[in-house]
């Protein structure tokens, strides 16, 4: 099992940031070069308790179909998603959110199994955890630079 931990901080208020993080639209905006659809499930809106989702997206030059179920909420403080079909054995992602005088400490566990046993676990070691880590990152810099703009606004209303 491999883990991805990342901490972003962000000058807003807690509730923004989660909703944000929630966003099927922001999703979107973040993930604009592997081009990402919501073609199943909840396709626009904030995602809750008991959605799911099917995406489509091209990882690693491969269009590739991924449905994620949320699992877990805690508004504000934390929602948690796990795939239920897709190209890992395993994947679940909770969503952490920590209010402070100063904004939002927001922390993604990121937590995958990759399929083919060895042949998976090289992937992981040669290219595909420093993929995934990329993947994230440039999410929370655009949940980020949306949070702490008026850009928020469009997506929220």
């Amino acid at each position: 099992m491999n883990i991805i931990r990342l901490e972003t901080f962000i000058d807003a208020p807690v509730d923004r940031v989660f909703d944000l993080s929630r966003s099927v639209e922001l999703h979107k905006l973040s993930t604009r070069g592997t081009h990402e659809e919501a073609i199943d499930g909840k396709t626009s809106g904030l995602v809750e308790l008991d959605d799911f989702i099917t995406w489509r997206a091209k990882h690693l030059g491969v269009y590739q179909r991924l449905t994620v179920k949320i699992i877990a909420m805690d508004r504000p403080r934390s929602f948690v998603d796990t795939m239920l079909k897709g190209a890992f054995a395993h994947m679940k992602h909770t969503h952490l959110f920590e209010a402070s005088a100063t904004g939002t400490l927001m922390t993604d566990v990121f937590e995958y199994k990759s399929p083919l046993g060895a042949l998976g676990r090289m992937a992981d070691n040669l290219f595909l955890k420093a993929y995934m880590t990329k993947f994230l990152i440039n999410r929370n810099q655009e949940i980020k630079a949306v949070a702490e703009s008026d850009r928020w606004r469009d997506l929220l209303a």
